[in-house]
């Protein structure tokens, strides 16, 4: 089996011993035998505080929850939120409280999914604070050398992409930080305790380690794979499929025609991927409660899918397809659309389907300098 940062731990103990602990985690923070994270530091060291990311340090926090300070009840331990509305980053109160930070959570690979700002506005904190930071590095599911997609363009920050990464970066977290420490000049003193035995080129099924669901929008190894793409339709009046058991497989709308969508998709002969037509009614999020079609994605090639064109392909199917389409507005007043900070540009917006082929060449040459560009902070 793969070993995670967490199950290397014994290496670093003279890092840790002595010193005041504050841990960022969530549930999948646990050894390859499910002991948390939370607990060996509390029992084996000094855990003087727990930072919670979106989702919650045990993961009872809704998406897009946000948390208040509070005690854990299993360790008393006091938490304090990363995921607050008026800051997501560390205080110099809350820094004041321990002598170095370390930073446990499973990555998806994925340049939307916010676990990584967490810990890359915490590692900034913590350079300006004169405070170590350790990361337990994880294996990335989606593997180590595929990139794909647009790299996040300067003025499109925001928490679903605040550094310029690939849509799928194919780096550790404990790379992504060794990046963003060297190229921003952060400065921060910076600890890595890393995987073993995993290569770069391995999915995750390969690892042989059991796949904990990183938040519950991510329930399968599967849904991470389609996520790069499907998480697009977040921007738009269409279903991702929050509110029902395949969350990012199965993507609707009240005003899609079923059969009809899944014979174009299918007829566009896009590479380890199928459509099935479906019917369902989510439980809640977008259309809670009324009956959308739409269709069902199944990987049937982990290594020939490109799951962030074939998200693209299937979202500009249907606003080519179904005049009823649109992207949702800004969430404030005077910001920018959710899908162009999701896109890192406003290309999906302002596109129209004759242009997909130019975008992807130009997603693919952008995903090959940063590949090149990452290799120099590769571990594995």
């Amino acid at each position: 089996m793969i070993l995670n940062g967490v199950d290397n731990l014994d290496a670093y103990s003279e890092l840790l011993r002595g010193q005041r602990l504050g841990l960022i985690t969530a549930p999948t923070g646990l050894t390859s035998d499910f002991v948390s994270t939370i607990q060996i530091l509390h029992e084996r060291f000094e855990l003087a505080a727990l930072f919670s990311p979106e989702h919650g340090v045990r993961g009872d926090q809704e998406a897009g929850a946000l948390v208040d300070a509070y005690e854990d009840p299993f360790t008393g331990v006091p938490v304090y939120s990363l995921y607050r509305k008026d800051s997501k980053r560390l205080t110099s109160e809350m820094l004041d409280r321990v002598d170095l930070v370390v930073y446990d959570i499973q990555d998806v690979g994925v340049r939307y999914y916010t676990f990584i700002y967490t810990m890359l506005y915490a590692l900034e904190d913590c350079g300006k604070a004169g405070k170590p930071f350790v990361v337990l590095d994880r294996v990335n599911p989606l593997d180590g050398l595929t990139v794909e997609g647009n790299v996040l363009k300067p003025g499109y920050e925001s928490f679903v992409g605040n550094y310029p990464l690939a849509v799928r970066y194919g780096l550790t977290a404990g790379e992504v930080a060794a990046m963003a420490n060297a190229q921003m000049n952060w400065n921060a003193e910076l600890h890595i305790v890393r995987c073993d035995g995993w290569e770069r080129r391995m999915l995750f099924p390969e690892t042989g380690r059991t796949w904990v669901h990183p938040s519950m929008g991510i329930p399968r190894f599967e849904t991470a794979l389609l996520y790069p793409g499907t998480c697009l339709f977040e921007g738009t009046n269409v279903s991702e499929g929050r509110g029902t058991t395949f969350p990012f497989e199965m993507i609707g709308a009240p005003y899609i025609q079923a059969e009809r969508l899944a014979d174009v998709m299918n007829g566009k002969g896009l590479p380890g991927v199928r459509f099935r037509p479906v019917y369902f009614k989510p439980t809640t999020s977008k259309h809670q409660g009324v009956l959308c079609g739409g269709v069902q994605l199944y990987v049937t090639d982990p290594r020939a899918i490109r799951p962030l064109e074939t998200g693209v392909t299937l979202l500009f199917a249907i606003k080519e397809m179904f005049g009823e389409f649109e992207f949702l507005p800004p969430y404030r007043e005077g910001g920018r659309p959710f899908i162009d900070l999701l896109g890192g540009e406003d290309t999906y917006r302002n596109a129209n389907a004759a242009d997909l082929p130019a975008m992807f060449e130009r997603f693919r040459d952008e995903s090959a300098a940063f590949a090149a560009l990452k290799r120099q902070f590769h571990l594995y």
